[in-house]
């Protein structure tokens, strides 16, 4: 899979880029990244990205033309039917099921906007989706996108050491994850639960995922809304609330 940032800061993206399960997974060739600047389309000695926005009121607007540009590099960089996304407040609500979606194309074009915003006239033109990564601002779009491109990599064959890993993890089948421990088997006096020593796969098949079910349901109650449970799921659920 082919990533492109287009961001105003791309060392703040490949600095990143150089760590953990990403950077391995760039270094051995499953992932490919690519980075662009739009100051380097402007046309001036300033290399100017952003002007006053029209109307008046606070902050700056990035411009339409040197964005463009650097959309339209990128575009050329990806592979075909690589979707231009641009990180936003204003965009749908990324997800698990969106970045498994997104894990499934070819490439992926990701749009960091700073200050106020980018022209709007660019989003209509050049934008495939505006993507937000929860309900707040941050001061630029490139953290936005590293988590995008972290969600989304981990998805893609071969990255993960263990492909199970990314199917266990939180939101993968609607629900949170089960608690985790390793050594010692006694922290601060506590225990590692016995059914995870006994060696019973069942047992502990079930256990991960009665308690995967019970955390939901204490915590993010909503998402069981969206899940038609199994008959097994609805016992150890249901089994679950009984002892609480």
């Amino acid at each position: 899979m082919h990533l492109h940032v287009v961001t105003l800061f791309p060392e703040m993206v490949s600095d990143w880029a150089g760590h953990g399960v990403f950077g391995r997974a760039v270094r051995d060739g499953t992932l490919r990244l690519g980075l662009g600047n739009p100051r380097d389309f402007t046309d001036d000695a300033h290399r100017t990205v952003d002007d006053r926005p029209y109307g008046g009121g606070p902050g700056m607007v990035m411009k339409a033309e040197p964005l463009a540009r650097a959309i339209a590099a990128a575009r050329e960089q990806v592979p075909p039917d690589s979707p231009v996304v641009y990180l936003s407040p204003q965009g749908e609500r990324f997800c698990q099921p969106l970045a498994r979606e997104f894990a499934a194309l070819p490439g992926l074009v990701l749009v960091a906007g700073r200050y106020e915003g980018i022209d709007e006239r660019l989003v209509g033109a050049e934008i495939d989706r505006e993507v937000s990564i929860g309900d707040f601002v941050v001061s630029g779009g490139e953290l936005a996108a590293m988590v995008v491109a972290d969600c989304v990599a981990r998805l893609v064959p071969g990255v993960l050491g263990d492909p199970d890993s990314a199917a266990q993890d939180s939101f993968s089948d609607g629900l949170l994850d089960c608690p985790h421990y390793t050594r010692p088997e006694v922290y601060e006096g506590r225990r590692v639960p016995e059914v995870l020593l006994s060696g019973d796969h069942e047992a502990i098949r079930r256990w991960r995922l009665q308690s995967s079910l019970g955390r939901t349901w204490e915590r993010r109650p909503e998402l069981l809304e969206d899940i038609e449970l199994t008959s097994e799921q609805r016992e150890l659920l249901e089994e679950y609330i009984r002892t609480r």
